[in-house]
């Protein structure tokens, strides 16, 4: 049985349940925190699941939503049918559906971060016809006590592309990929990364990556929430651990979430002008996210291990800058394959631009809309988009003799530029004013403004800094 299936409709369920001895249906949904969250409910009463799938069920906002007061928390989660798939790491059969939120009228909940991103997505198609596509990279360390000597030692950050015996991993990665592939989640590829920390506790740390297929806004950002929760799991059974935090040693390769975007027109990518080279279009988007790239640090670098990530300079951005193939730059762009000639394929994405700033930490339903505001807003006010694309273009490196400006270097930082740039977020209803003041709220919470030089040359302390975010988001 495939993990993933295909349904027109709630009868395809409730028969799907019946044949195939579902004892466990989850209502799924993806909150603030961007972690897969269930209900779920006994299958043995069939009116109660045709109910169930009819109406949805009441959930308690508030503790999903900091932007929902207690007072009137009541909210209702409703499922998606295309959301459904068979959950490959329950004990009982169970059927997992993907939910959307919706307000105490049935309509849309405002500040759910999947509707946030279907109105950023909605105006940007509105506006300019342009549909976006993004992929985005997901890089982890796995961990796990060694009892006896690593028979196959290398040294410290040679991981990249390892193969086994050297990669310790190999062989859980590729179960993740296959568990996706089983689900309908596609991936592009796999490989160990170059991360491999060796600590005095007798742990080992190993880097890996898996990177999905592009795909619209809103599937991409449900992909992310559940290809970490497959890792997790899958993880889970080899007995190892698994994080996706920024930062794992300070002096150690970071994780990121890399996105790349393509755009689509009338079916075609636009990134590419008939010279092959970026086209006009592409330069106004990129010209559009450095321009709110301060802000955009609020949505895709969510907590004070986010920075210590950029400030590492670990082939992560500091300055926003855009380049060809340069891995310090906030945006890059990767080989195109300029040189193969082939039939034009209809919403293909080889050419796409790398927003390199983000973390898993993100949510990435947020992190897209915010990315869609700000290509929109380059493209709407192109001549300017197109005047900051050439200022921050860079040839080899970020060079300081541009006096490029420097990415935030915490929280306090990014609310403090989110606070300056909402009226951009805010334009046409795409981010409600509520979740905007939460957000620059929290960020301001961690008081991390003086972060690094509280604990420069204090090593317990960033230890003990890092290690609350092991498992975070």
């Amino acid at each position: 049985m495939r993990a993933k299936m295909n349904f027109s409709g709630k009868e395809d369920i409730v028969k799907f349940i019946s044949e195939n001895d579902i004892r466990i249906l989850n209502l799924c949904h993806i909150p603030e925190e961007a972690r897969l969250k269930t209900l779920s409910f006994s299958t043995g009463n069939t009116e109660r699941i045709q109910e169930i799938l009819d109406f949805g069920e009441r959930v308690d906002g508030s503790s999903l939503f900091s932007f929902i007061e207690p007072g009137k928390s009541d909210i209702y989660i409703m499922p998606r049918i295309e959301g459904a798939f068979v959950n490959p790491f329950a004990t009982l059969p169970t059927l997992n559906i993907l939910c959307d939120y919706l307000d105490e009228n049935g309509k849309p909940l405002d500040v759910s971060p999947r509707n946030v991103l279907s109105r950023a997505e909605e105006k940007l198609y509105s506006s300019k016809g342009i549909k976006l596509k993004a992929l985005a990279e997901l890089e982890f360390y796995v961990m796990t006590k060694q009892q006896t000597e690593i028979l196959f030692p290398q040294q410290p950050d040679k991981n990249y592309h390892q193969t086994a015996p050297f990669a310790r991993f190999e062989d859980l990665r590729n179960e993740v990929m296959v568990t996706l592939d089983i689900m309908g989640i596609a991936t592009k590829y796999g490989h160990s990364e170059v991360g491999r920390i060796w600590s005095n506790g007798n742990v080992l740390m190993e880097q890996h990556e898996i990177e999905l297929t592009p795909q619209d806004l809103p599937k991409m950002a449900d992909m992310v929430a559940i290809a970490k929760w497959v890792i997790r799991n899958v993880c889970t059974r080899h007995d190892v651990s698994v994080s996706f935090s920024p930062k794992i040693e300070l002096n150690h390769a970071g994780n990121g979430m890399h996105i790349h975007i393509c755009a689509l027109k009338n079916g075609k990518n636009i990134i590419a002008g008939k010279d092959g080279t970026l086209s006009g279009e592409a330069l106004e988007m990129i010209g559009g996210i450095l321009k709110l790239a301060p802000s955009l640090a609020a949505f895709g670098n969510p907590a004070p291990v986010s920075y210590l990530r950029l400030i590492a300079r670990k082939e992560s951005p500091m300055h926003i800058c855009w380049s060809a193939r340069n891995r310090l730059a906030l945006i890059r762009i990767p080989l195109w394959w300029g040189f193969k000639k082939s039939v034009e394929a209809t919403e293909s994405c080889r050419e796409t631009f790398e927003y390199r700033a983000p973390d898993a930490l993100a949510n990435p339903h947020l992190l897209l809309a915010g990315l869609a505001v700000a290509i929109n807003d380059g493209l709407k006010n192109h001549e300017e988009a197109l005047k900051i694309a050439q200022r921050l273009h860079v040839e080899t490196s970020c060079n300081r003799s541009k006096r490029l400006e420097a990415l935030p270097t915490s929280c306090s930082q990014s609310a403090d530029n989110l606070e300056k740039d909402r009226q951009f977020y805010e334009a046409g209803g795409v981010f409600p004013k509520k979740l905007l003041d939460k957000t620059i709220e929290k960020l301001k919470a961690y008081k991390d403004r003086n972060m690094w030089k509280e604990i420069s040359g204090r090593p317990k302390e960033t230890q003990k800094m890092l290690g609350q975010y092991l498992h975070y988001g």
